[in-house]
């Protein structure tokens, strides 16, 4: 599906929910809905990237998942340890940078080692920046934020009156992350999850009831048709 669009957010962050739900529809266990919720992270990040997307950032883990049984976890990260070493072909052939936010320390290191080689082999790319998010929280980022710049006022770096916006975001886990233009989350919850709570502050929002594993570039174009016909005010009347 080849289409033409006027206006395409410069920055997508997606909430993928519902692999569980999948699996249990077609009556398989969970890991068998993560196992096709890693085949749509591929469809979706090589869609984006064609169309000229400048980051995609994906909730791929959060701060709150460390609560799942260990079954279930040692699994996604072997999962994601896999999708690491898979897909970077993928990632080199379409020009994209790899990045992650969170606490990345907390991962398995045969996790960690995967993505520094996956960062490093992709830090000379100029196209898309594929962001996962992983061991991550939007509460925990900002209080690290906090943290960060009360060392800087207490070390005698900057004065309390320095503190500005500018200074929060290039305190975040990603500096210069361009702010969030369009978040989509699939499953048809209603909520927003603890994700990018600085960075969407102006987002977009779209909510589908599809469930991830069964999202693919059609439900995307969906997405972007509609954000076409938003009026972004930013707060300003038009």
């Amino acid at each position: 599906m080849d289409l033409t669009f006027r206006q395409l957010p410069r920055h997508i962050a997606i909430i993928m929910d519902g692999n569980g739900r999948w699996a249990k529809q077609k009556n398989k266990p969970r890991i068998w809905g993560h196992k096709a919720g890693a085949t749509t992270v591929d469809i979706i990040t090589k869609e984006c990237s064609r169309l000229g997307i400048q980051q995609l950032t994906l909730y791929a883990f959060s701060h709150e998942n460390w609560q799942r049984p260990k079954e279930e976890i040692d699994y996604l990260m072997t999962l994601l340890r896999r999708f690491l070493i898979k897909e970077r072909k993928t990632i080199m052939e379409n020009n994209i940078r790899f990045n992650t936010i969170g606490h990345i320390h907390r991962l398995p290191k045969t996790v960690i080692d995967e993505l520094d080689k996956t960062k490093e082999m992709s830090a000379k790319n100029t196209g898309m920046t594929l962001c996962l998010a992983l061991s991550y929280g939007g509460r925990m980022e900002i209080v690290d934020v906090v943290k960060k710049i009360a060392q800087r006022v207490a070390q005698g770096e900057i004065q309390i009156d320095d503190i500005n916006e500018e200074m929060c975001s290039q305190s975040m886990y990603q500096p210069g992350m361009p702010d969030l233009d369009l978040l989509i989350r699939t499953g048809g919850e209603m909520r927003i999850s603890n994700f990018l709570l600085w960075q969407l502050s102006y987002s977009e929002l779209w909510i589908t009831p599809t469930l991830w594993p069964d999202f693919n570039e059609q439900e995307l174009h969906k997405a972007l048709e509609d954000f076409e016909k938003r009026e972004r005010r930013f707060g300003k009347v038009l």
